[in-house]
């Protein structure tokens, strides 16, 4: 039976874009005037676009990809977009989310957000931990879905099953080899591998310190679209290493990227080469959109990226009134 409503590709259209602002109160707080000034950029260049919807304290932090709500859009303009709101527990009881997971229900209570809300909270589920080509596939790490303090005692297939059944999908692509040094959230789809039009996937590419993704590029090479073809693959650079202030090498990736109504906002490293390499990849993947690039050094200290610090919402969901 075909489902009213489907989980829509990131570059369909949107209503806006949320953001979760840094304050004292958060891990930002040594740091708190960079990543501001950060998030001003972001802010500035998202809403030259479309609005943004800035919720400000109380929270935990400010990853609005994984405490946002996902939303589903429907077959019918007649219905209201579905507003998905799962769990969030700190990746897998890591970090206190209790406030950042009280968000969602706020901003529907308020009507920041308009649709038809979905209490899917006995499920744990980040918005960064999936991706969608609009058509019914939905691409999730088995590393990060699969991690302790998630859903267990749930099986890969329950967990399948779930998804399917929430997010109205047709299949669940799992992929079983990839993931970046200093990684908080256990392998997120969004740090290694981007769905975009046209049945391409930009992926991030392997270096001595992560020979997995070696693995990782030879297991997209056997994928197969829904409708039996292969996938068009394009290699993104992995930035050189950047290491924090105890030596520890942090996750900068060019794959957490984020798509808005006729731009992608893409993270910089300050590596010329290699940021121009990748602001051109991302640019062919995605034609006719302005390529924008942020220095994103300033958010890896916390573990994300540009990605990971925003949530889109499709057309209907921000009201007009929220610039």
């Amino acid at each position: 039976m075909k489902s009213d409503y489907r989980l829509p590709a990131e570059w369909e259209p949107q209503s806006g874009v949320q953001l979760t602002w840094p304050h004292e109160g958060t891990d930002w707080a040594p740091m708190l005037d960079e990543i501001t000034e950060t998030y001003r950029q972001m802010a500035d260049a998202i809403r030259r676009y479309e609005p943004v919807l800035i919720v400000e304290p109380p929270s935990n932090d400010t990853w609005a990809r994984d405490h946002g709500f996902i939303t589903l859009v429907p077959h019918d303009p007649d219905l209201s977009p579905r507003l998905l709101d799962f769990r969030f527990n700190g990746w897998g009881e890591k970090f206190p989310a209790e406030l950042d997971n009280a968000i969602n229900r706020r901003l529907y209570d308020e009507g920041r957000v308009q649709g038809e809300y979905a209490d899917q909270l006995d499920f744990v589920l980040e918005g960064g931990s999936i991706e969608s080509d609009g058509k019914g596939t939905i691409f999730t790490t088995s590393c990060c879905l699969l991690a302790p303090h998630r859903n267990q005692p749930m099986t890969q297939q329950q967990i399948e099953e779930r998804l399917k059944q929430a997010l109205c999908a047709k299949r669940i692509v799992w992929i079983n080899h990839g993931s970046l040094i200093g990684d908080d959230t256990d392998g997120h789809i969004d740090t290694l591998v981007r769905i975009c039009p046209d049945d391409t996937l930009l992926y991030i590419g392997a270096d001595e310190d992560h020979p997995d993704l070696s693995a990782m590029e030879q297991e997209l090479q056997q994928l197969r679209t829904i409708e039996g073809h292969p996938y068009r693959l394009m290699r993104l650079p992995l930035p050189r290493p950047i290491y924090d202030e105890d030596g520890m090498r942090l996750p900068a990736t060019y794959a957490n990227f984020l798509v808005i109504n006729g731009a992608v906002i893409c993270p910089t490293y300050g590596q010329p080469d290699l940021d121009a390499e990748a602001l051109r990849l991302i640019g062919q993947a995605f034609p006719g959109r302005d390529i924008i690039g942020i220095d994103s050094r300033p958010i890896i200290r916390q573990h994300g990226s540009i990605h990971c610090c925003t949530m889109q919402y499709p057309e209907g969901v921000i009201p007009p009134q929220h610039p």
